[in-house]
């Protein structure tokens, strides 16, 4: 008798069982109900707000809700960034990250509004831009080895132009000093569109910027290519020799991006974002649109953006550190 009676139990209890076990993936499939705020750190625009609405709208497909994009550009990433940080921890506000925002930072702001360690949860990163050396006509140097030897027959007298001190950008200029033991004069601009300006009027010798943003003006004869700045050639531009083929081992400069939400979102939904964010960036339509214009489209596990953004940060504030680069 006592047997049957648990057995009548457990029948009767079998339907709260079932309704608690789904729970978690009902709650996992609910994601999102409402619209979802997609905040990007920089001005309407740039590259990085072609990166966002093309995920955004893919998402926003998929999903069957709008993901927004809010561009609050300023102070360096910062604005958007800390707006990100107090944010509620719950999905619905996820924020477009660089190498500015993540790993920079950190290493030359003290007071810095949001902690780049502890405030964001990792989704994925979604591209990286590879930079190029390149440089008005009238400069007599045609490859890395020329220009290094001009830079060490006149230290300090090569000027290249960023969009900024502490900018990604800046950042590839002092890894290059370093590594080929030369001396430049950084020449900060407000913005990439400025100092790409100053080295076509030829009132500023170089630029490492990304190659999208130089190959119209090279062929058009108004700047010319040193190198990639890579080990290796990139190959949408096979025809560029890389810094490294040249002999100027371990060089590399670019930037990335990447997706992060507020650190303690559940689980379920960050994978959720991870498997979608991928899928988007990898629709033919919009992975072509990217490598078209001169990125590598780059995804990871949030486990693996998470150890990415950990080993970015300690080797840049290397690099930052040795050039004395702060903005404080």
């Amino acid at each position: 008798m006592k047997l049957f009676i648990r057995h009548i139990a457990l029948i009767a209890a079998l339907p709260a069982l079932l309704f608690c076990t789904a729970l978690p993936a009902y709650a996992a499939t609910a994601y999102p109900d409402k619209p979802v705020r997609f905040i990007v750190p920089y001005p309407p625009g740039g590259t990085t707000d072609l990166v966002a609405r093309g995920i955004a709208n893919q998402l926003s497909e998929h999903y069957k809700q709008q993901f927004v994009v809010d561009n609050r550009g300023g102070a360096s990433t910062m604005i958007g960034a800390s707006l990100m940080a107090s944010s509620a921890p719950d999905g619905y506000t996820i924020l477009l990250v660089t190498q500015t925002t993540l790993s920079i930072n950190p290493n030359v702001v003290k007071k810095l509004p949001y902690n780049a360690a502890r405030d964001f949860a990792p989704v994925t990163e979604a591209v990286y831009v590879p930079f190029v050396i390149a440089a008005h006509p009238s400069v007599a140097a045609n490859n890395i080895q020329e220009l290094i030897a001009l830079a060490k027959s006149k230290p300090g007298s090569i000027s290249y132009g960023t969009p900024g001190t502490a900018s990604t950008n800046h950042l590839g200029g002092a890894q290059l000093e370093n590594l080929a033991g030369i001396k430049m004069l950084h020449v900060p601009f407000k913005g990439s569109g400025p100092a790409m300006n100053a080295v076509l009027g030829g009132q500023v010798n170089l630029i490492i910027t990304g190659a999208a943003t130089v190959m119209p003006h090279v062929k058009a004869g108004k700047a010319k290519i040193i190198a990639f700045a890579a080990e290796k050639r990139h190959p949408n531009w096979p025809d560029i020799p890389s810094t490294g083929e040249a002999g100027l081992k371990g060089y590399s400069s670019g930037t990335w991006f990447g997706i992060v939400s507020r650190a303690g979102t559940p689980r379920a939904i960050i994978n959720s974002l991870n498997k979608e964010i991928i899928a988007a960036l990898n629709t033919p339509e919009l992975n072509r649109r990217l490598t078209a214009i001169g990125f590598d489209v780059i995804t990871q596990s949030p486990e693996e953006f998470g150890r990415f953004i950990k080993a970015d940060m300690v080797l840049t504030g290397k690099i930052l550190k040795s050039a004395g680069i702060n903005l404080n």
